[in-house]
């Protein structure tokens, strides 16, 4: 076949740095019969040396081309591919009947990353963990702690369901086409369900989305409405206070107390 053109509007970026895909290879440790899922294996970077140390692979590919290729490389047995969008992807279905979990692997298209990891915090319940290739702004702001300016909506909601480790930078080189940004592994591990303790989980993200909704003001004006002035002082927290300032156990201390 021809060579494949990497697809703006999917954001793609092939990992070409063969120490940076064995490194990522043996983060995730994949034992032959570990359920693992690749978000957007493109040219089969990571998908040739994860089916050497797997059973099975199974990937989730947008691009009709790529799926072609992959059909012509891969039989079935070896790799089931589920064509569609990652952003909608039930991944609680590539659970069904195990108990063991998933392991999600991906290089994210970084112009969907965000939102992604928001989705996928969804199904952190069926998850053993993942690892993921990142814009190494997106990981900064992952891993940010209360109190510095990449403290933000991605930072506690994350924190609060995964344990995360920063394991490795990537320059632009080690990506065909090289992007203008520096990119990053991450590995995200869901917290066990005694550790969530916020007692209404919709109601903790939307508390955490108007704290941060105009991050220059002072939480009174962005919890307006929402948590009364006496709360604050009840809480123990300055109504002053912008929401970086604040931890991921403040935000669920105000949810439990709104609940």
């Amino acid at each position: 076949m021809s060579k494949h053109v990497a697809r703006k509007r999917f954001g793609q970026n092939f990992l070409i740095d063969r120490q940076v895909i064995a490194d990522i290879v043996n983060a995730v440790a994949p034992r032959r019969t570990d359920c693992v899922v690749e978000i957007g294996p493109g040219l089969g970077a990571l998908t040739d040396p994860l089916l050497k140390r797997l059973d099975h692979l199974h990937v989730i590919e947008i691009d009709r081309d790529i799926i072609v290729r992959l059909q012509q490389r891969y039989s079935p047995d070896k790799l089931t591919i589920h064509q569609g969008d990652a952003l909608t992807y039930d991944f609680a279905a590539l659970n069904q009947g195990s108990t063991a979990g998933l392991k999600v692997v991906g290089n994210l298209p970084y112009n969907i990353s965000t939102p992604l990891l928001f989705h996928l915090a969804g199904f952190a319940g069926h998850v053993i963990e993942m690892h993921f290739m990142l814009q190494k702004e997106v990981v900064e702001r992952m891993v940010a702690r209360p109190g510095t300016s990449d403290f933000g909506r991605l930072s506690v909601m994350l924190q609060y369901r995964f344990v995360m480790d920063w394991l490795l930078d990537v320059p632009p080189e080690s990506f065909d086409p090289a992007p203008k940004v520096d990119s990053a592994l991450v590995r995200l591990i869901p917290r066990p369900p005694e550790d969530l303790s916020a007692r209404d989980e919709t109601r903790f993200a939307t508390l955490v989305s108007a704290a941060f909704a105009q991050r220059r003001k002072m939480l009174r004006n962005n919890l307006k409405g929402i948590l009364a002035e006496t709360s604050f002082e009840q809480l123990g927290i300055a109504p002053t206070a912008r929401a970086e300032e604040l931890s991921v156990d403040d935000y669920i201390r105000i949810a439990n107390a709104l609940h």
